[in-house]
């Protein structure tokens, strides 16, 4: 999404606490930083701000987050904030309670983006309150530990030729440029049969790629290193399709925006993988050969526009499923980003899995990966299925992939969880204590409690392929 802020002062204080370059340096300058572009951004879109309040009468957890103010201040108090690291209770609740639903984008009439607006604001009260170096301390701890979990839990259902498919286990570079580059993101590999079958579609479609994403690429503040850019800018289209919304916002309204502004172009431009497919579903149709009847529920988060609808007529367009609507909010980018509401985020699980039940739905079907983690192990206390969308296209394409982290989310377990993947543990050379500890945090990742009572399922050999519904 490119800016289109107004007229900007020359001179403003900034969220990394000094004044940004002159709004007059030119685009392109080489003496222009990633941080001072930034700065130069945040203070031209807030200049741009016209306080009017439209973003937060339209932001769907102003109630849940607890903002009682006037829009019009709470906005003020975000602009405060951007310039001074401090403001407005109200203002700091609403950039903490944001989800990136991205309705206030829509709202505002002056091409100011209100979603990095609160997300700079964020990083300034995270530099108000903590020394630089506890900040980069903090960073890097997270980091390490967001790696070190997608490394365990996806080498705990992946072989080496499968890891290398996902471009882990070294990724050469191809010798023509691909048509484009496929970026997965870290998390999904977390559930890989997502990953996996995202490239088995691409692999019928007839078109070439190069993947990227995975621990080792993981940034901060929308950086990444020069040498990983370049990766991703190398392709016939100059176009990167992206698996992960995060990944997305962070590259489309923060990185390549600033990135412009240094070297006066964006080396790639980033489509979402459900839209590429949308765009590509006059080729997909036909290959939607096996019938399959079903009453589907998709769940739903707005956040990037366009997505939803696109997975919609997705569905749609494989024989025999008929779409049910729960008529539940959609709100968000994914459901980790709910993590500053979770009395919010667990009300919403709760009305639509009681909703689907009622509805009597043979599939509630999420887009993105988070979702999957979150949700799929209710599928032990409701009579459904849950599965990701791609696994509905892929069975009607005839292909699949197993969900193991379904599977060994169920067995509800550490030591029995650990015990099934005790091979592969021992072929990668996993460290048994941090193994452990990966596994606690897959089912620590369960926001809404599972119901009581219900047991748990273990399995100790390799799951069987449960077909979605009968193919016709």
């Amino acid at each position: 999404m490119r800016d289109k802020p107004g007229p900007a002062r020359n001179r403003a204080s900034t969220p990394h606490g000094g004044a940004v370059v002159s709004q007059d340096t030119p685009r392109g300058s080489m003496t222009e930083s990633f941080e001072s572009a930034l700065s130069a951004r945040v203070a031209a879109m807030a200049d741009a701000c016209t306080r009017c309040g439209k973003c937060v009468e339209v932001c769907p957890v102003t109630g849940p987050g607890g903002v009682n103010a006037e829009p019009s201040a709470v906005i003020a108090g975000i602009i405060d904030i951007l310039r001074t690291g401090d403001g407005p209770e109200a203002s700091r609740k609403w950039a903490n309670a944001c989800v990136l639903s991205g309705e206030c984008i829509k709202a505002c009439d002056y091409g100011v983006n209100p979603r990095f607006l609160l997300g700079m604001a964020r990083v300034a009260m995270a530099r108000r309150r903590d020394e630089p170096g506890e900040q980069r301390r903090q960073g890097v701890e997270g980091f390490r530990k967001v790696a070190r979990e997608v490394t365990h839990i996806s080498q705990m259902q992946l072989g080496d030729a499968l890891l290398a498919r996902l471009g882990q286990k070294g990724n050469p570079q191809p010798g023509t440029p691909p048509d484009f580059v496929f970026y997965t993101g870290c998390n999904v590999l977390k559930t890989p049969h997502i990953a996996l079958l995202a490239l088995d579609v691409m692999d019928a479609l007839g078109v070439t790629y190069q993947v990227l994403g995975g621990p080792g690429d993981i940034a901060t503040s929308g950086r990444l290193a020069e040498s990983t850019m370049d990766k991703l800018a190398r392709s016939k289209s100059g176009q990167v399709v992206s698996w992960c919304p995060s990944c997305h916002v962070q590259f489309t309204e923060t990185t390549l925006p600033t990135i412009e502004r240094t070297r006066g172009a964006r080396p790639f431009e980033m489509t979402p993988f459900m839209l590429f497919l949308r765009g590509n579903l006059d080729r997909l149709r036909p290959l939607l050969a096996r019938r399959l009847d079903m009453r589907v529920a998709l769940h739903r988060h707005p956040g990037i526009k366009g997505v939803v609808e696109a997975a919609e007529d997705i569905l749609r367009a494989v024989p025999g499923v008929e779409l049910i609507d729960l008529r539940q909010p959609a709100v968000g980018l994914m459901s980790n980003y709910f993590r500053a509401l979770p009395a919010y985020r667990r009300e919403l699980q709760r009305n639509e899995l009681d909703a689907a039940e009622r509805a009597g739905v043979d599939a509630l079907a999420a887009v993105y990966h988070a979702d999957h983690r979150e949700l799929c192990a209710h599928e032990r206390d409701y009579p459904f299925r849950i599965v990701n969308v791609l696994e509905i296209v892929g069975q009607s394409m005839g292909l699949h992939h197993d969900d193991d982290f379904k599977r060994l989310k169920l067995i509800q377990d550490v030591d029995a969880i650990a015990a099934d993947c005790q091979d592969l543990i021992a072929q990668h050379g996993l460290d048994m204590t941090a193994t452990r500890a990966a596994i606690q945090a897959m089912l620590d990742e369960q926001p809404l409690p599972l119901r009581s009572g219900g047991g748990s399922t273990s399995s100790t050999g390799p799951s069987s392929p449960t077909p979605l519904a009968p193919p016709r």
